[in-house]
């Protein structure tokens, strides 16, 4: 099967964080420091909670996330140095998480520059790649998607924003 069919037949889900740990980062981040919420005036970051943009005057928090290390306590997975953690947008409190699909992918913007990186069972990195989203996005998104499953080590993808890093949503293997 080459990656166009698969990108056709294949539905790829972004996560948003748990809701376990955005409790959990509620209180605490991942870097060990205090939540301290705020609200946004002028709107527009990505919520990783939701998966969706702020809204002008929503309270939010940035905090220290680390989606590798979670992902490796719930699977016996050793990231090891791969573990790493980076900035993120969370609703200061509970929120509904994203809407039901729409077949979009979140934060995908035509012309923006994310990483792609690939995680195989014991959280090792066994790849990647930059994408320059397309317009459609959705398409250029299966696509890299099932370039990067059509690998059986890859167990789950990371999308990041290049210009800054920002964790934005993982994909599990289908």
């Amino acid at each position: 099967m080459n990656a166009t069919t698969a990108a056709a037949t294949t539905t790829y889900t972004p996560l948003p964080i748990h809701p376990t740990a955005l409790e959990e980062l509620r209180t605490t981040d991942d870097a060990g420091r205090p939540c301290a919420p705020y609200v946004d005036a002028e709107g527009g970051d990505p919520l990783r909670c939701c998966l969706r943009p702020v809204a002008p005057g929503e309270r939010v928090a940035l905090v220290s996330y680390a989606p590798l290390r979670r992902w490796a306590a719930q699977t016996g997975a050793t990231p090891g140095a791969y573990d790493e953690q980076g900035p993120v947008f969370i609703h200061a409190q509970d929120c509904e998480g994203p809407e039901p699909g729409d077949g979009e992918y979140p934060f995908a913007r035509p012309g923006s520059l994310r990483t792609l990186r690939r995680y195989n069972a014991q959280g090792h990195i066994v790849g990647g790649r930059l994408l320059e989203i397309p317009g459609p996005a959705t398409e250029g998104f299966d696509a890299a998607f099932a370039e990067a499953f059509a690998d059986p080590e890859v167990a789950l993808v990371h999308v990041r924003a290049v210009e800054y890093g920002c964790f934005h949503f993982e994909v599990r293997r289908p």
